[in-house]
């Protein structure tokens, strides 16, 4: 298959610097939410303050800072899908980001694992196309390498209850089969998403740092599919606190060394 052939020639046709110039004193760390309400909310709620704004044939999207605990963060709402994600992502990185937080939902394939119970992965199946531009072949690719312990203790700090496992980053979520679902899970998946593996591996090639962590959604360890939150039956106050839970994650990073 062409997903195989891995080019690593870093002069592509298209870069991202091509289209976007840095934007001066960025803030070196991103915090980002996939939902579109929860972004609106979480940018009131903090005072965030438009910097600069990335624009596409969807739309003008804002980039805001944030003060958070006396840190300086940028805030950007991620695309979902892939190939969207990592899009938006590298032209992030072109503005002057470093490093990148990014909390989503997901689909669980434990129905033990609690609805809107936080979910760390530790590694990704690669069941989707970006990450073979960005990375060498291979089903899985390791992830949230650094600050899993920090994270861990501020969970246990704030009572969160964590999952850790496996992440399934598939590209066609109406094919989820139930066989597919069964093989994942013997793969040792507890959830499945549309963009870690991708993000991971833009990460990985461009040297940024990254970190991502879940909520759980929806449930497909079932005999028939359960929406849960995702139907809407949970506050968006309860999401709220775990878009929070990142920029607290995030505000407790080490500073960055001067010129990395």
């Amino acid at each position: 298959m062409s997903l195989r052939d891995f080019d690593p020639d870093r002069r592509a046709v298209i870069e991202p610097g091509m289209i976007w110039r840095p934007v001066r004193d960025f803030p070196d760390t991103v915090v980002s939410v996939f939902s579109l309400p929860l972004f609106e909310r979480l940018a009131a709620l903090l005072g965030g303050r438009i910097i600069t704004r990335l624009h596409d044939a969807d739309g003008v999207w804002p980039v805001y800072e944030v003060i958070y605990r006396e840190r300086r963060l940028a805030f950007v709402k991620a695309r979902v899908g892939a190939p969207a994600c990592v899009g938006i992502f590298e032209d992030v990185l072109a503005l002057g980001a470093k490093r990148i937080v990014l909390c989503g939902n997901c689909g669980v394939l434990d129905k033990r694992i609690a609805d809107c119970s936080i979910i760390l992965p530790d590694a990704a199946i690669r069941d989707e196309g970006t990450s073979y531009h960005y990375a060498p072949a291979a089903d899985l690719i390791p992830v949230n390498r650094e600050g899993a312990g920090l994270f861990l203790d501020l969970c246990a700090e704030l009572g969160y209850t964590c999952t850790r496992g496996v992440s399934w980053t598939t590209d066609a979520f109406y094919r989820e089969t139930k066989a597919k679902v069964a093989a994942r899970r013997a793969a040792g998946a507890v959830c499945v998403e549309m963009e870690c593996a991708a993000m991971q591996a833009m990460c990985d090639f461009r040297g940024a740092w990254f970190f991502q962590f879940f909520y759980a959604a929806d449930n497909l360890d079932h005999t028939t599919w359960e929406p849960r939150s995702l139907g809407g039956g949970v506050r968006l106050s309860d999401k709220e606190k775990i878009g929070l839970l990142a920029f607290e994650f995030a505000s407790r990073l080490p500073p960055l060394a001067a010129g990395t």
